[in-house]
């Protein structure tokens, strides 16, 4: 969001706040988000959930767990291990309908719909790789293993007809292999500009590939979880705007969170939304409250879904 939108969300969700239920009074307990990795828009904004939170509601103590994203904090989330986990829209619809790459549906329930992810596919630019058909037999990072990128990028690549060299790196990782010229291009889903793609920008030179031509595969394939974003010009040094793929992203937990908390995190969701946009964000890519229970096929927790209710009716 602009600054200018942020403002007006801000004036606007002050009135909101006044009318909310009452703040979490349970017992003091520690409140774990799997996040992301480092450099990734993620872990940036789990910080800021989780220092949000426990300003509005000390009896939560908040930590925000590094994790490699979507894939394994659905993981983490069902095992209990973290009450809290971000995914992408897509791989969140998977996990609960029990498709690839889980083996069952898991029983999933979502906080809100907090914000877009942009699915990006980086090459150099001066570079071989100037369209999706370039991938073709060459090396490509489709995000680190267990992560949601690594979801689309397989499903980017079927949609596409291609057979490329995959490998799985983490960000940074995979931010070193294409300046060393490793691999051909990389692929990442994230705020724009994501911070270690932003310094790649600036140090060497990169290509955004546009992905919109995927999508009525993608969608027929997979259904509307997937629309047509755009990456704003400047957003990175040099890269003019480039249409792509979109996905949002979800704040998911186990059915088993206790409704209070879910409420209290709900409620900051609502009302601190202007403080959890990481600073580097552009566009309009984050927590806007119209959408925040467009969730689809994962249904809202019922602590969520009463919090709702309650600031709005």
């Amino acid at each position: 969001m602009t600054v200018s939108r942020r403002a007006v969300l801000l004036g606007t969700l002050a009135a909101a706040a006044g009318c909310a239920a009452p703040g979490y009074r349970g017992p003091e307990r520690l409140l774990t988000i799997a996040a992301g990795e480092s450099g990734g828009f993620y872990l940036a904004f789990a910080r800021l959930l989780a220092a949000e939170l426990h300003r509005a509601e000390p009896r939560l103590r908040c930590v925000a767990m590094p994790t490699q994203a979507s894939v394994v904090n659905v993981s983490l989330v069902r095992s209990g291990r973290a009450d809290l986990g971000l995914a992408l829209a897509d791989t969140a619809e998977a996990a609960v309908a029990g498709t690839g790459p889980f083996a069952d549906p898991v029983p999933l329930r979502a906080i809100g719909r907090v914000y877009e992810n942009y699915v990006q596919l980086v090459a150099r630019a001066t570079g071989p790789v100037r369209s999706v058909e370039d991938l073709a037999g060459r090396r490509v990072s489709l995000g680190a293993a267990g992560s949601g990128a690594a979801l689309t990028g397989q499903r980017l690549l079927a949609s596409a007809g291609l057979t490329a060299r995959v490998r799985h790196l983490r960000l940074a990782d995979a931010v070193s292999a294409l300046r060393s010229g490793q691999i051909d291009a990389l692929l990442w889903s994230g705020g724009v500009p994501t911070p270690a793609l932003g310094e790649l920008s600036r140090a060497t030179g990169i290509r955004l590939v546009p992905l919109d031509g995927l999508l009525p595969a993608l969608r027929a394939a997979h259904g509307p979880v997937y629309r047509e974003v755009r990456v704003p010009a400047g957003a990175y040094t040099g890269v003019p705007s480039v249409p792509t793929v979109g996905v949002a992203n979800l704040l998911v937990c186990a059915p088993g969170l206790p409704d209070d908390v879910a409420a209290a995190v709900t409620r900051v969701l609502v009302t601190r939304a202007g403080h959890l946009v990481p600073e580097q964000a552009v566009g309009t890519q984050y927590l806007d409250v119209r959408t925040l229970i467009g969730t689809r096929t994962v249904p809202l927790h019922p602590g969520a879904a009463a919090a709702y209710r309650a600031l709005h009716g």
